[in-house]
């Protein structure tokens, strides 16, 4: 199926604020490049990429009645930190305001902050893009990350994770389960891959 960017974006400007809108061309773009590189679905990895921070922009009080209003489940953690629902809320607004009803799509914008285990390449081009898009700079080993994104997603997602929840418990803030979660999986991935390769090494 093909979208209508050009007015997704017109949409998009009027709701995103000017650093925030520049964000996510970048992550359209870098859902693009990787959809390319993975050979996954351009439109769909696009207008994921265009959409993920949706919600982001919503004042923290409406996000709250807004997720209260249309029964969006939080949790306590999520109900303290506000800033942490706008992927939740990102799926309801991407679905009433911007039409979208590909499952994948949504999927896509409700892991992107969090992670989850077990990720489809969709939640995993948009969480990776989200990460490295190129006005990023502040992140740990983004040059590495940035190259292992075009050739493995599932090692990106582990490096990606590895640093952000070491950053996370190093600095004492709010961390989701899911994120958890995420980073378990995804080592668990990498380690096996490392135990393939030192049998692989020993024969």
């Amino acid at each position: 199926m093909k979208y209508d960017y050009a007015e997704y974006q017109k949409k998009l400007k009027k709701y995103l604020d000017k650093g925030r809108y520049h964000h996510t061309i970048g992550v359209m773009y870098t859902s693009a490049a990787l959809a390319m590189a993975h050979e996954y679905s351009l439109d769909k990895a696009i207008l994921a990429g265009l959409l993920h921070d949706c919600a982001k922009c919503i004042p923290n009080k409406k996000k709250l009645k807004l997720c209260e209003k249309k029964g969006i489940m939080l949790s306590p953690v999520e109900k303290e930190n506000p800033f942490l629902i706008h992927a939740k809320l990102g799926v309801y607004i991407a679905r009433e305001k911007y039409g979208v009803e590909d499952r994948e799509i949504l999927s896509a914008i409700r892991w992107h902050t969090t992670g989850k285990e077990d990720m489809s390449v969709l939640e995993k081009i948009v969480y990776i893009a989200d990460y490295i898009e190129p006005e990023r700079d502040k992140a740990p080993n983004l040059e590495r990350v940035r190259k292992t994104a075009f050739f493995d997603l599932d090692e990106c997602m582990y490096y990606i994770l590895k640093d952000s929840v070491g950053y996370l418990k190093k600095s004492a803030k709010v961390m989701d389960s899911q994120t958890e979660k995420a980073f378990l999986f995804y080592k668990a991935l990498h380690l096996e891959r490392k135990q393939k390769e030192a049998k692989a090494d020993d024969k």
